[in-house]
């Protein structure tokens, strides 16, 4: 094994051409997301086709999207584990062709239970998926970048229903719902492969990274030369200063997992009900729903992308992850709760659209910065420390479709499910501005 500084090796090489493969990485992160959250939130547009043809009520669809989160609970941290260990070439690849047959094989279900199972399966086989974006992100970019690079993969969360919303609709209007799962459940085995070929580890195995560009991805720093992905990922791991007791207890992750909560509150509840609310309070037919969603989801998918460039751009000007992270988070959690909250007074379609665009669109503006704080103060463990964070979202995966159900039943309306999500996000600002001051822990890393 040779070390090489690359610092003088870039030196060594001035004409070598910045490749910028970096971003093609990040491409291929935000395809496989929105192919994620398609595959995900499909089952919420055809609400009303499986309530009729299996006689559901709304308590029963709100376990059926619930299970989805059990699923995930079992699964994101080990998934996180999994990554740390084994790598996200392998693993996100496995779990794309897993999540892929799943969603394909909910075409062929025949009632509550069935439903139910898939639904737990699918929440498992997508559970390495966010610490696999961790991962690559952690590893590929310098933190100068990490934010916005984070924001463009997870602007496909957003995005997925900017195009799935009147997609998915038109499948379940043109070829019923069955066909759609089969159709969206093979996308994911065409990436799967594309992923396994195009995509190593660890930069400095990339015959796609330019000596210049990997100089500039490490800051410069000594890496080891001419070793496996596997032998890296040791190294690193066994250099590595962070504990499970950090992790589990660092206020600052304990404060960004309860805030990630609240988000996924947020997320869950509109990536499940919303296409319900709609049909049941203005009686939106499916064939204006999705066109009328493609509002809320393209607002976020832009005000992801600027919070991501906006908190890069603070941390370039200050230094300081709580000023760069931590404001973000509170300022645009309070602003969406803001917004729901008058959801509930309104009686006007356009009126109420304009707000769920803007509390959907400003409540997930800052998830970038809820994962880079990840990577700013557990890097050797980045994948596993998100595992973490995203049990609280798979908790809010299994409770925020499930009260809903339940409460909207039970009150004849969707106002109660609202006031709940919005105190769970005010109660999460709370917390951010208390116990989040993540930059003295950055510095121990």
């Amino acid at each position: 094994m040779e070390t090489i500084s690359l610092q003088t090796n870039a030196a060594q090489n001035q004409t070598s051409k910045m490749t910028n493969y970096r971003w093609v990485i990040i491409a291929l992160s935000f395809f496989i997301i929105v192919v994620n959250y398609m595959d995900r939130s499909a089952i919420s547009y055809a609400i009303g086709p499986l309530k009729k043809e299996f006689a559901l009520t709304n308590e029963q669809f709100g376990y059926i999207a619930a299970a989805f989160g059990i699923g995930y609970m079992i699964m994101t941290l080990g998934g996180g584990i999994i990554v740390d260990l084994w790598g996200s070439r392998k693993v996100w690849a496995i779990s794309a062709i897993a999540w892929s047959a799943i969603t394909a094989l909910l075409g062929l279900s025949s009632g509550f239970w069935h439903l139910f199972f898939l639904r737990a399966m699918l929440g498992i086989t997508e559970g390495p998926c966010f610490p696999a974006l961790t991962r690559v992100v952690t590893d590929w970019l310098p933190m100068t970048e990490r934010a916005r690079s984070t924001a463009f993969g997870l602007a496909a969360v957003p995005f997925a229903s900017v195009i799935g919303a009147p997609l998915i609709s038109y499948l379940i209007l043109l070829a019923g719902w069955k066909i759609m799962f089969f159709i969206l459940g093979s996308l994911g085995i065409i990436w799967a492969i594309a992923w396994y070929f195009l995509f190593a580890d660890y930069p400095e195995n990339s015959k796609h990274v330019s000596q210049k560009e990997l100089s500039y991805i490490q800051d410069g720093k000594t890496v080891k030369h001419g070793i496996s992905d596997s032998e890296i990922r040791k190294i690193k791991l066994k250099e590595g200063t962070t504990t499970w007791k950090f992790m589990l207890f660092n206020p600052s992750l304990a404060a960004n997992n309860y805030a990630f909560f609240s988000f996924g509150y947020l997320l869950f509840f509109a990536v499940t009900w919303l296409p319900g609310y709609l049909e049941q309070t203005y009686a939106v037919k499916l064939k204006e729903l999705g066109y009328l969603l493609i509002a809320p989801w393209l607002t976020a998918a832009v005000l992801v992308v600027v919070a991501g460039f906006l908190c890069d751009w603070l941390w370039k000007k200050t230094g300081s992850i709580r000023i760069s992270r931590s404001h973000p988070i509170w300022i645009c959690q309070l602003l969406s709760a803001c917004c729901f909250g008058l959801v509930t007074v309104v009686h006007s379609l356009p009126t109420a659209l304009i707000l769920i665009s803007l509390g959907v669109g400003i409540g997930l503006m800052p998830n970038a910065a809820f994962y880079v704080i990840n990577s700013d103060l557990a890097k050797d463990r980045a994948a596993t420390s998100l595992g973490l964070m995203d049990c609280f979202l798979a908790l809010a995966g299994i409770l925020a479709p499930s009260l809903t159900g339940i409460l909207s039943t039970v009150s004849g309306n969707f106002n109660s499910a609202i006031w709940l999500m919005s105190g769970f996000t005010i109660t999460s600002v709370l917390g951010i501005l208390l116990f989040q001051h993540p930059d003295k822990y950055q510095k121990q890393q």
